[in-house]
């Protein structure tokens, strides 16, 4: 007797009841065990027969094959405690990450359940684990699929975890994309959640079966199966890590409206484990990543009493905005030069906090001698608290050409850029000084400045300049945010007279149709939401990206800035004119939104009546 025929388990169809069709002859069956590693995996399973079930089984198995996992303590906390929730896995080993599975959450979980292969079941001790899906088609297989679905759905309404491989195989070369990952996921991931109203949390295991396994996938997909066994023993020695990602509610999935859509997200949020980094530690805001340039010491800050005498020293119309014992000033740098210093001082600051800056100690340059500073100050800290720089494109281009403005330092413009846009403010270097960004209010007023300088000046209809996004954001949060500028906002009339002087470029090949990722950020707010769920620190979309976004903007151009720490900058418009009035008026006042209008109809009155 060879020692698998003590059990069938690991067998090619010579059980008890082999399946119809399905069974070899004995010298045939033991030979070809022998060439998958079956008979390998018989053994081993036999020393740990009987001696577990369900998760404890799974660690000892593991153990037997020498085969470690690693997932923080902060990832399997993701998964809760209590309550229903459906955990969604890519698919890269075939074996080894169900074992990871059911060891890792089912020991968090006593009640959870596997959707996997029904060959599972055959082994005894994970048999109260399995619940069965056969993949090999037919009249019984979709019987046995619709009762382990039904199961699962039954599972979920008294509070259990269901795990599954959405994808229904392992992953797997893609000769079209050259790319090992998952083969299209099915949408009865989608049906479970809307029909379960439970929580999905994505996992992520890094890594694919060897070259081997790809290449024999390439002639038929039959010996991929059959060399599975051989894959999971040859993980002996190995660390599998798995990645889990935060909770994902069934409403905010249930929103993205088909099952597609659905799928997509699910896919690409655990797909987008592969891209987490930690927290970084030391200097930057959380979840930033180590700085390895060298940083000078920021300056000193400038003494209180000049900073107020010099503002207290500009003409009283300079004044454009109080509220309470805070004030936005306009000043030219000639009149403020403590001021414009303390401004490039806190710039740095809270540029390097956000992953940004210059690496200066201030973060100052030739342009700020020719362009405007609107000052938000603290009269009762006697501080500034932010401040925002303003350029008129018309004065700048009649006294230095492109030369004279910042963006041009960013992006190559053709002259009819200008004459497309007519009379417009370029804006940039913004910020909230650390101690004020607790609270919108800051940037409203500072907003509510620029507001009423465009009421004085109504000729500038046109707001645009370079929105940062760092280098802090996980890569796929930089991409898919570009990727949504670019399907849902952009200025087709402007892209074509601008080009970056340092493209932007996706180097990483990824493991989702573009044009699904982009339909599930199909507005703002959900792109923000997913941003967040995939970021460390919980970030979502950058702040003045947003403000401009809500305001009608469009984007013209992307841009890496090598010289401000890799930030992308997106070249963003706002014509006035097409922004929400509710919004508008928050920041001209309602008297100031229709005098800037009337201003405007009447210009175009003039226009048509030139013309005619």
């Amino acid at each position: 007797m060879r020692p698998n025929d003590a059990d069938p388990i690991f067998s090619l169809g010579r059980g008890p009841q082999p399946p119809p069709g399905r069974s070899f002859h004995p010298i045939v069956a033991g030979t070809l065990e022998r060439l998958m590693a079956l008979t390998e995996l018989g053994a081993r399973y036999r020393e740990v027969q009987g001696t577990a079930v369900g998760a404890a089984f799974a660690s000892r198995a593991l153990d037997r094959l020498g085969i470690r996992w690693r997932a923080s303590a902060e990832d399997l906390e993701r998964v809760p405690a209590t309550g229903p929730a459906i955990v969604v896995c890519n698919h890269p080993f075939g074996a080894v990450e169900g074992i990871v599975l059911a060891a890792a959450i089912g020991k968090r979980r006593g009640d959870l359940r596997i959707l996997a292969n029904h060959l599972l079941r055959r082994v005894p001790e994970l048999k109260e684990l399995i619940l069965p899906v056969d993949v090999f088609g037919g009249v019984a297989a979709a019987r046995t699929n619709a009762a382990s679905s039904r199961q699962a759905r039954l599972w979920l309404a008294g509070g259990g975890v269901v795990a599954l491989f959405p994808a229904g195989e392992v992953a797997h070369l893609r000769a079209e994309r050259w790319l090992v990952t998952d083969p299209p996921w099915q949408r009865g991931v989608a049906r479970l959640v809307r029909g379960s109203g439970a929580a999905v949390i994505p996992v992520y295991f890094p890594g694919s079966n060897g070259t081997l396994f790809q290449g024999a996938g390439l002639m038929h997909p039959g010996l991929r199966t059959a060399l599975l066994p051989r894959e999971l023993l040859n993980k002996r020695g190995r660390e599998i890590e798995m990645r889990v990602g935060p909770p994902v509610e069934a409403a905010a999935l249930e929103q993205l409206g088909d099952d597609e859509r659905i799928v997509a997200s699910l896919r690409l949020r655990t797909y987008a484990l592969a891209d987490r980094s930690r927290p970084a530690l030391g200097a930057g805001a959380p979840g930033s990543r180590p700085d390895t340039r060298r940083l000078l010491p920021v300056a000193p800050a400038a003494p209180r009493n000049l900073l107020a005498a010099e503002l207290a020293a500009l003409p009283a119309d300079r004044l454009l905005v109080s509220s309470g014992a805070n004030e936005v000033w306009c000043a030219e740098a000639r009149q403020i030069p403590e001021l414009l210093r303390e401004i490039g001082r806190l710039r740095e600051i809270t540029f390097r906090l956000a992953g940004e800056g210059t690496g200066r100690a201030l973060d100052l340059d030739r342009f700020d001698a020719t362009y405007r500073h609107l000052i938000l100050w603290d009269r009762g800290a006697g501080a500034v608290a932010g401040a925002y720089r303003l350029g008129e494109v018309d004065r700048l281009l009649a006294a230095s050409g492109p030369g004279g403005l910042y963006t041009n330092t960013l992006f190559a413009y053709d002259p009819a850029f200008f004459r497309q846009l007519g009379p417009a403010l370029e804006l940039g270097r913004s910020f909230v000084a650390p101690d004020y960004q607790k609270s919108f209010g800051a940037l409203l007023l500072l907003w509510r400045g620029i507001g009423r300088f465009i009421v004085a000046n109504p000729r500038y209809r046109h707001l645009f300049g370079p929105v940062s996004i760092s280098d802090s954001y996980q890569p796929i949060s930089r991409e898919l945010m570009v990727g949504f500028l670019q399907a849902a906002h952009r200025a087709p009339e402007l892209e074509r007279l601008v080009r970056p002087r340092t493209p932007i470029t996706f180097t990483r090949r990824r493991h989702w149709d573009n044009r699904l990722a982009n339909a599930v950020c199909g507005g703002l707010d959900e792109l923000g939401a997913l941003v967040a769920d995939l970021e460390p620190d919980r970030k979502g979309v950058p702040i003045m990206l947003k403000q401009y976004l809500r305001l009608a903007g469009r984007v013209a151009a992307f841009n890496r800035d090598p010289q401000f720490s890799g930030v992308w900058d997106c070249l963003l418009d706002v014509d006035l004119l097409r922004a929400p009035d509710a919004l508008l008026g928050r920041y001209l006042g309602r008297d100031g939104l229709t005098a800037f209008r009337a201003h405007h109809a009447a210009a175009d009155a003039a226009d048509i009546a030139q013309v005619a």
